[in-house]
């Protein structure tokens, strides 16, 4: 039964956006699953899933595909207390860290794979994000500030 449960979470997430144990839980519930919060924390570790912010901004679960959850959360941690503020303009944000902390917090930006990404630049306390679209740009800047607020 377990490995069962494990393939419908991973095919779950890989399909649907689940932010939280309990979107997981009703999904599984749903699909004929019964099964208690605390295992689907346990299935979570056991599977190694991560929070990753996808193409629109949203949290969700996703499968590690390197990068631990621990790291992640490290990477999360350097950006937040280097970020003063974040701003955009058509395809490119511009991130405004604290003197000497752009090229960590771009490190970390980098690390955590946002989809619609290009590239980044980082100075001692500037970091321009190249974005496919202005529409990737505006998710990611909102999603920038609520990471730093």
């Amino acid at each position: 039964m377990k490995k069962k449960r494990h393939e419908a979470i991973i095919r779950l997430i890989e399909q649907y956006c689940l932010s939280t144990q309990t979107d997981l839980l009703e999904m599984l519930r749903a699909e004929g699953f019964d099964t208690t919060q605390a295992t689907i924390s346990r299935d979570i570790k056991d599977l190694r899933l991560i929070k990753k912010v996808d193409e629109l901004g949203r949290s969700r679960y996703a499968v590690d595909t390197g990068d631990s959850g621990e790291l992640l959360g490290k990477y999360r941690s350097i950006f937040a207390h280097s970020v003063i503020s974040a701003d955009y303009a058509g395809n490119t944000i511009v991130v405004k860290c604290y003197t000497g902390m752009a090229q960590a917090a771009c490190a970390a930006l980098d690390s955590m794979h946002w989809e619609g990404l290009v590239g980044t630049l980082a100075g001692d306390d500037t970091i321009f994000a190249l974005c496919r679209t202005p529409e990737h740009a505006c998710k990611m800047k909102d999603a920038i500030a609520e990471l730093i607020s």
